[in-house]
């Protein structure tokens, strides 16, 4: 539950941030919706292909000691919640599904004793989802802000923002159902396995997530999202590109589909550097220096910082739990 607060604090709001930001909705009805569309997110995706989940759940072996792998898994959980707050204090830029994927694999290693409790048949998606986050975010952006620029390129522009408006919170709606999809996969992947282990079993096949679990993993999020989320609203938002109706609207429609064809694909993706990639696509279809390229070195500078950063935290953790525990 804390890693999912954490997510909703610093990656949901993303879901929300260019619909909050051009005053299409008010950041608690948006909150609301997001809430609401992330939750069917987890629940219809899962239902229908759970390929993400099951790429996080078969990313790492945590050997055939259930109880010793659910110390372990715990120990992870409680490494990406340490990292992630005081990555935040410090000024640190996150990605939480990076972070999980860091502290899951730094407790594999350290209860496996090396690289063997990683799958690297499953974990080099996570380096093509790096990649591809960006290039297809980027270029989606470009071409649907580009096609929308030319198809209401005679459209009066006060009725172009009154149809745009109610577009936007559509592709809000759509935006926060697919980031259920992903980034709500990738929890209800951990909670698969820490179900296994709980019931002695070393793999999460059989395991059933309930409909319950679902509901409060969204309405955590949602909690998140309401806490701490309008400083990425604004960060994401306002202070990469000044966007106007129809970019949010381009923006939210192309972010939605990468990450709607990276669930298809089972690539755990960031929905942080999909949405914000999908920004500067739309921001460049003007001029390349409306783009505020901070924010890119900041997307760097996650990668940099968290796959080793939270990975040693996660190490070190699991190994203080299986010595105390």
């Amino acid at each position: 539950m804390g890693v999912i607060f954490v997510n909703g604090w610093t990656d949901a709001p993303n879901a929300i941030a260019t619909c909050v930001t051009t005053r299409c909705m008010r950041v608690r009805s948006a909150v609301i919706m997001a809430a609401i569309f992330n939750f069917l997110g987890v629940f219809l995706m899962t239902q229908f292909n759970a390929s993400v989940a099951s790429t996080i759940s078969n990313m790492v072996d945590f050997g055939g000691d259930t109880n010793s792998a659910l110390i372990a898994l715990c120990a992870a959980l409680f490494s990406i919640v340490v990292y992630s707050v005081g990555a935040s204090l410090l000024g640190i830029p996150t990605s939480e599904s990076h972070s999980l994927i860091a502290g899951l694999s730094g407790a594999a290693i350290a209860i496996q004793g090396g690289i063997g409790g990683i799958n690297m048949g499953e974990w080099v998606k996570v380096l093509y989802g790096l990649v591809a986050s960006i290039v297809i975010g980027f270029g989606m952006g470009w071409i649907v802000c580009k096609l929308v620029t030319i198809i209401c390129a005679g459209m009066d522009r006060r009725r172009a923002n009154g149809v745009f408006t109610y577009a936007q919170i559509v592709g809000a709606a759509a935006m926060s159902f697919m980031h259920g999809a992903q980034d709500g996969q990738k929890f209800i992947g951990v909670l698969f396995l820490g179900m296994a282990f709980c019931n002695g079993q070393s793999s999460v096949a059989g395991v059933v997530i309930p409909v319950w679990l679902m509901i409060l993993c969204s309405t955590i999020m949602g909690v998140g999202t309401s806490v701490g989320g309008e400083r990425i609203i604004k960060s994401v938002g306002q202070d990469m590109v000044k966007l106007e109706k129809y970019q949010g609207f381009a923006a939210d429609l192309s972010s939605a589909l990468c990450l709607l064809l990276m669930t298809v694909l089972g690539i755990p993706v960031s929905t942080t550097h999909t949405k914000t990639s999908a920004i500067m696509g739309v921001g460049s279809v003007r001029r390349l220096s409306a783009i505020n390229f901070g924010v890119v070195r900041d997307m760097m500078l996650t990668w940099v910082f968290t796959f080793p950063g939270c990975g040693l935290i996660s190490f070190l953790m699991a190994k203080l739990f299986m010595f105390v525990f």
